[in-house]
């Protein structure tokens, strides 16, 4: 079976978990060298000298690709390093690779940090400018202007101030209180409150007090109401004009 990868491989991870428990300085670049790892190189010097049955420290003499342990921080941390040797003296680093609890990530380059780094700020811009762009109004007669959401919510919650109401005039109350007048005289109530709480009963349950009898009036009082009245009627006597 033969996996075909991407040449991008900041993406992906490898693991395998039956190493994890039994890695080591030792043993790390073994691991490494798995052959389900798709970060691995099969054409490097490491794989020709693990065929002869070398040791490590024959890489420096041979020229190609190789792969070497940079850093080690048992058992967590692991830095392998890929490089073309030139000579004993002089190598140069491809790749960097970092093995973290038993999983293999490769490190990403300057070059993709910067990139990442710059898509990512003109994605935020871009965004911004879009949603700037979605507030922004425009009508011929007003031009140009702002047109926020939030303006929308503060204005619906924001309490509307309350007019003050002008007194009325004295021609205004005595013209209402005519009127109330008038429908009272045509529409009479038909329930009363005699006491405030307490309920209201019927206008024609309402016992109405009997009107004092008027009081006999002696005979010698009418004949001196009927004189008074009779002289009213005549007028004061004339004035005689005396004589000197």
């Amino acid at each position: 079976c033969r996996f075909i990868f991407p040449d991008n491989l900041l993406g992906i991870s490898w693991v395998d978990s039956s190493w994890i428990p039994i890695l080591n300085n030792g043993s790390v670049l073994d691991y490494f060298s798995e052959r389900s790892n798709p970060f691995y190189d099969r054409t490097c010097n490491n794989e020709v000298v693990k065929m002869q049955r070398m040791t490590l420290d024959h890489l420096n003499q041979m020229v190609g690709v190789e792969y070497i342990l940079l850093h080690a921080q048992e058992p967590i941390l692991f830095i392998i390093r890929k490089q073309q040797r030139q000579s004993p003296t002089q190598v140069i680093p491809l790749a960097d690779y970092y093995i973290i609890a038993g999983v293999i990530y490769q490190a990403p380059d300057l070059g993709s940090v910067i990139n990442s780094r710059v898509l990512t700020a003109v994605h935020g811009i871009q965004s911004a400018f879009e949603e700037a762009m979605s507030y922004c109004r425009y009508h011929p007669s007003k031009g140009y202007w702002w047109h926020f959401k939030d303006q929308e919510e503060r204005e619906k919650t924001k309490p509307k101030a309350k007019k003050k109401e002008e007194p009325s005039s004295i021609f205004q109350r005595q013209r209402v209180d005519a009127l109330l007048l008038d429908l009272r005289q045509k529409f009479p109530p038909r329930f009363v409150q005699q006491k405030p709480g307490e309920k209201p009963i019927p206008v024609d349950q309402i016992k109405k007090e009997p009107e004092p009898a008027p009081e006999a009036v002696k005979p010698e009082e009418k004949e001196t109401v009927k004189n008074a009245q009779s002289a009213g009627a005549k007028g004061p006597p004339e004035k005689r004009m005396r004589l000197q």
